[in-house]
């Protein structure tokens, strides 16, 4: 166990000295599948991959979910910089035995905006806008007490005025849980799969072949380039600081491999009062913009349902702040 834990800090404590530059930096499209679903994972920073034990797990390790005692949902939605919106739904039951699963769709879009050109900057009188969508379904299950293990898949469509690409990818999770203190050693991989390309209507063109015979004009098509999913390589560890029946303090540490951009770490902290309100603060290493978040959070019992609001706002340095509002119902 010793041995165990001095590899994990030593390898978490090396991901963070990292300095070399990632060759790939801004490779990967996609971006919307790296944008933090839900106001508890951003409240504390990102670090959640070792403490999901709600319906939003799909969206952070699919064996998280087989931490859900019976049916949970989740409601999630955001202003991304003052100018997209982002909503997320999920719902997950466990059958015992059998395991756990879990569906789950996030959209994120933008309002209509009038197009430009060089020749007219005020407005051409058309509009465009954009639309990314991901819808997943998940499965875990307890291997061992101590063990579990899930898989996402996931439908990936995203769309900018009439051009389109569509395509699928996954997500594997795995936790194990120590008897000291609680403690979750957990990895997840996500959004593994092919590369992506744009395709539509507006990419045809009439070409002339040869312009000594001009008005012979052929039908033809332009071609995109095709860009990879931003993958992702996340180890974490989670741990009771404290657990008692009035207080309960929880930490998470997530070392995050990403193929588009250098290894960051995330450090987040729960702070539970009688297991009804909930203060959260997160901060994430050598991010490009965002570094500090906070958040809380309060639960309530109505009738056989558990109702939990929960809020976090996510500072950055040069973009917008970020407001995040989620609802988790367990029943």
């Amino acid at each position: 166990m010793r041995k165990l834990l001095t590899v994990t800090i030593l390898t978490l404590i090396l991901s963070a000295n990292l300095v070399a530059q990632n060759p790939n930096l801004g490779t990967a499209g996609a971006q919307f599948l790296k944008i933090p679903v839900g106001a508890r994972a951003a409240g504390m920073g990102g670090a959640i991959i070792g403490m999901t034990n709600d319906a939003s797990a799909v969206f952070w390790n699919p064996a998280g979910i087989a931490n859900v005692r019976s049916n949970g949902v989740h409601f999630s939605h955001m202003n991304w910089f003052e100018f997209f919106n982002l909503n997320a739904v999920s719902y997950a039951i466990n059958t015992g035995n059998i395991g756990a699963f879990g569906i789950g769709a996030v959209t994120f879009g933008m309002d209509e905006m009038e197009m430009t050109t060089e020749l007219e900057p005020n407005g051409t009188g058309r509009t465009f806008d954009a639309q990314d969508l991901a819808l997943s379904l998940s499965y875990s299950r307890n291997l061992t007490d101590k063990f579990r293990v899930g898989l996402t898949g996931k439908y990936i469509h995203q769309r900018i005025w009439n051009e389109t690409s569509a395509g699928v990818a996954f997500d594997v999770g795995t936790q194990y849980q120590i008897d000291f203190q609680n403690l979750v050693l957990s990895m997840s991989m996500m959004n593994f799969g092919p590369d992506l390309k744009m395709e539509g209507p507006d990419l045809n063109i009439q070409y002339d072949e040869n312009a000594n015979y001009p008005n012979r004009l052929v039908p033809a098509k332009l071609e995109t380039e095709s860009y990879p999913l931003p993958l992702l390589f996340k180890f974490g560890i989670a741990v009771d600081v404290i657990n008692t029946p009035f207080m309960k303090i929880q930490a998470d540490v997530d070392a995050i491999h990403p193929n588009d951009n250098d290894e960051q770490i995330y450090v987040g902290t729960e702070f539970g009062f009688m297991q009804r309100f909930f203060l959260r603060g997160g901060y994430k290493f050598n991010h490009d913009d965002e570094q500090y978040s906070f958040g809380l959070g309060v639960n309530s019992k109505f009738a056989s349902t558990l109702v939990q609001i929960d809020y976090a706002y996510a500072g950055y340095n040069l973009l917008p702040d970020v407001h995040f509002i989620t609802m988790n119902l367990t029943f």
